[in-house]
Parts: C-alpha cells; sequence; structure tokens
C-alpha cells in the first residue's frame, strides 16, 4: 500500500488545496491530510478539515496542534512521524520546504503546481479579503463567509417582497419563510389544531437548515426572509412565552444585518393573518427583542422603493467592508 500526506494550515481551504488534494489521492491508496490549529485562529481547525473532507471525501483529515516553528523542517518531521505512526511513501506539497520535510522522514517529495498555473490562488489573498476571491471557494466555505442579512417583521409589513427586491438587486438567492408553509398546511389539514411548542421547535429547525443550504448557493449575500430567532417571538404570541428550546436554536446563529419593516403600509388580510391590533403589537415586540439581544438592525419605513434604497445602501456598506483574518 502505497500511503501519502499533505500537510497545512488550510485557513481557509480553497479550491488550490482541493486540487493539491485530489491530485495526492490519485497517486496513493490511502492519504493522510494533516490540518494544522493554532490557538488564536478565528476558523477552528475541526471546521477546516470538515469542509476539507468534504471537498476531498477520500482523504483521511486529521487536525495536530501547530506547535513548532514553521521554518523547522526536520521537528515538523519528527512530529508527523509520532502523530502518523510510520513512515509515508510521498509527501505533496506546492512549496520548496516540502523536500526538506519529506527527506527528514524517509519520504519522497512531490512538488504539485508549485507556480499557481493551475489554480491561481493562496489563503493569504483569501484571508486579506474573502469575498473578493469568492470563486476560489468551495460552497461549504462560501456559506461560511456569505454575509447573512435577514428581514423580520410583523404580518403584513412586506418581509417577503423586501426580501424578493434585494435577492434580485444582487443577483443572489433568498430564503422563504419554512413557518409560512407550515402553517398553509396545517390550516388545509383536516386533522389543524391549536399551536404547540414542539412545532415552533420544527419551524426553527427547518428554517436554519434552509438557510444553511442556500448560504451554499448564494453570491456573496445570503437574503433571509424571517428566521429562527423570529421564530422565538411567533412561538411567544401564539403560545404565550418564549421557548427556551427555540431559542437555543438560534443563540449561536449569525447574522449580519437585520432588517425590521415598518407598519407604515396598508395591512393586507389574507384570509391567514391576525389583524391591524396584533401587526402594531407584534412590531413593537421585535424592536424590543432586537435592541435586547444586541442585534444590529435598520428600521425600513415608507415606500417600497424607499425602503429598497436604504436596504441596498447599507448591504452594500457591509460588503464592502474588509474582514481579515
Amino acid at each position: 500500500m502505497k500511503r501519502g500526506i499533505v500537510i497545512g494550515k488550510f485557513y481557509p481551504p480553497h479550491k488550490g488545496h482541493k486540487y493539491l488534494i485530489d491530485t495526492a489521492c490519485l497517486e496513493v491508496d490511502k492519504l493522510t491530510v494533516i490540518v494544522c490549529d493554532k490557538k488564536g485562529q478565528k476558523i477552528p481547525g475541526t471546521l477546516r478539515a470538515k469542509w476539507l473532507k468534504e471537498m476531498s471525501p477520500k482523504a483521511n483529515v486529521i487536525v495536530v496542534d501547530d506547535c513548532l516553528p514553521e521554518d523547522d523542517s526536520q521537528a515538523w518531521a519528527k512530529y508527523t512521524l509520532e502523530i502518523l505512526g510510520y513512515v509515508p511513501d510521498l509527501v505533496f506539497t506546492s512549496e520548496d520546504y516540502g523536500g526538506h520535510y519529506a527527506k527528514f522522514m524517509g519520504a519522497s517529495h512531490k512538488l504539485v503546481d508549485k507556480k499557481r498555473r493551475t489554480v491561481n490562488i493562496s489563503a493569504t489573498k483569501i484571508r486579506e479579503n474573502p469575498l473578493e476571491y469568492w470563486d476560489y471557494l468551495e460552497p461549504c466555505v462560501r456559506a461560511y463567509f456569505a454575509k447573512r442579512i435577514c428581514v423580520v417583521g410583523a404580518e403584513s409589513t412586506g418581509t417577503t417582497t423586501m426580501a424578493k427586491m434585494l435577492a434580485e438587486h444582487y443577483k443572489t438567492v433568498w430564503v422563504p419563510e419554512f413557518g409560512r408553509t407550515y402553517w398553509e398546511e396545517k390550516m388545509n389539514s383536516s386533522k389543524a389544531s391549536g399551536w404547540e411548542s414542539q412545532e415552533f421547535v420544527h419551524i426553527a429547525q427547518e428554517q436554519n437548515k434552509l438557510e444553511d443550504k442556500l448560504a451554499r448557493e448564494c453570491n456573496k449575500i445570503l437574503i433571509c426572509d424571517t428566521d429562527s430567532f423570529a421564530t422565538t417571538l411567533w412561538h411567544e404570541r401564539y403560545v404565550g412565552f418564549v421557548s427556551p428550546e427555540v431559542d437555543r436554536l438560534n443563540a449561536d446563529r449569525r447574522c449580519d444585518l437585520y432588517f425590521l419593516t415598518d407598519t407604515d403600509i396598508p395591512f393586507t388580510q389574507d384570509g391567514t393573518r391576525d389583524g391591524e391590533h396584533i401587526r402594531h403589537l407584534m412590531h413593537k415586540r421585535f424592536e424590543e427583542e432586537l435592541r435586547k439581544r444586541g442585534k444590529q438592525y435598520i428600521l425600513l419605513s415608507g415606500t417600497h422603493e424607499l425602503r429598497l434604497k436604504k436596504a441596498v445602501e447599507a448591504c452594500d456598506k457591509i460588503l464592502n467592508e474588509m474582514e481579515v483574518l
């Protein structure tokens, strides 16, 4: 059996890394990819390893502590042998250090695309501005860097209209409101009944899944028509209290900016909505909770056109912010 290794920070993984790993996989029976993780790095090594495993399923991916000087090839060779428990046959790199590193292990070195002619990118460039090098990222990594914008608000305040308009403006995808679909199916069911907490848990879970799925498909910015944070308030509205279980499903979610749609447009009753009086109460609750939880938000008022102009200005600012890892 021919065994090989690829080692690096993969901070973050990109298509150049995928090319290196996939090339190595074709030349050995077993490939181990070693992810070096150092304390203080924004993206955990375990997450980078998860991405790499998805990008190159045939590779065995492990995470090790990045505890040695980068330029000490002999020390890294010794450390690697201790981790592996055997001498690899081949070491695949795109850097000159690979020759010395392999030699100290008693392995052969295969240099792959050193001049970046196949994939002209480096992790250093991506760390300086991930969105600028969007095309060099795999879908799983794109989902991490995508800017997430969420439109929330009371019933009949134009949340869906705004989500669609923003998505069209940025030529990206938008995340529909799963709870709306669920509610419509529930109403049409012969077994329709009052709301239960577990239903909102299900709605929050499915909303999160849908958001994460579409984040892989977006064009740098993902527009969400509600999220699991909003689900906590709808649970409160229909069940009577804030559910800790639903709340937990939103605790670790990331949203770069919320837009709260105002109640200054005409209320439209489509047969499923509570009514005008509830609309104002829910709007107030959204404002209270957004402030209480320290979420960044902007109130959108006026016509749809005025709202869109204000929203685009805010989104452009977020997209143009430099995000250095």
